[in-house]
């Protein structure tokens, strides 16, 4: 049995969603952030970013959801969660990935976490007020370029939907309204109307 580590609220839901729809045996544990459990010795042992997701398995720990992710969809083919037997389109997957967890999700932290880069308050609120600017511009190529619809890959669902899915949940915290991007939108309200999703959820 795999022993999950995640925070409710953050990019972990990606992994822990790709976790329910794999099928795999797994045991989620709540880090809570507020306060500081990712801090403390035991879990910085695990993962000495100090960060989530974590996952725990027989071969050793995984961490950062775009290796998680592409463990998962490898680790149970059946599950049919990337094109395991299409390298292009795996590597499609991966640059979607990747682009959510360098740039997507860094944009954001810049408006939430500006103390990761700078101390000084006018510099802090620089930040904060360029964000949703970022955002948006992210936002817009997804949209345009990235998005073939309804999935990423088109008609084939895949671990960069549940990772999609994570992040533009974060729009409105962003100042940013979803429904200017109507593909990204539509996507996001499908999958939160998925009963595995809604269950994961709840249960965060």
């Amino acid at each position: 049995m795999y022993q999950f580590f995640y925070a409710p609220n953050s990019c972990s839901l990606a992994s822990h969603l790709a976790l329910e729809f794999s099928g795999a045996d797994y045991q989620a544990n709540k880090v809570d952030l507020a306060h500081n459990e990712q801090r403390e010795a035991e879990y910085l042992n695990l993962n000495p970013k100090g960060r989530v997701p974590v996952l725990v398995t027989e071969s050793g720990t995984i961490t950062e959801n775009p290796a998680i992710l592409l463990f998962l969809a490898m680790s149970y083919p059946a599950a049919k969660l990337a094109p395991l037997e299409d390298a292009f389109a795996l590597a499609q997957v991966m640059s979607v990935n990747a682009y959510l967890s360098s740039t997507v999700h860094v944009a954001h932290a810049h408006g939430v976490r500006g103390t990761r880069w700078a101390d000084d308050p006018g510099s802090l609120a620089d930040m904060k007020r360029k964000a949703p600017a970022v955002m948006v511009d992210c936002f817009t190529l997804i949209e345009d370029k990235l998005l073939a619809g309804p999935w990423i890959l088109g008609d084939q669902f895949s671990i960069s939907d549940l990772y999609l899915f994570t992040i533009s949940q974060w729009l409105e915290a962003d100042q940013v309204d979803p429904r200017q991007f109507p593909k990204v939108y539509d996507h996001r309200t499908r999958l939160r109307d998925d009963e595995v999703v809604a269950r994961v959820i709840a249960g965060q």
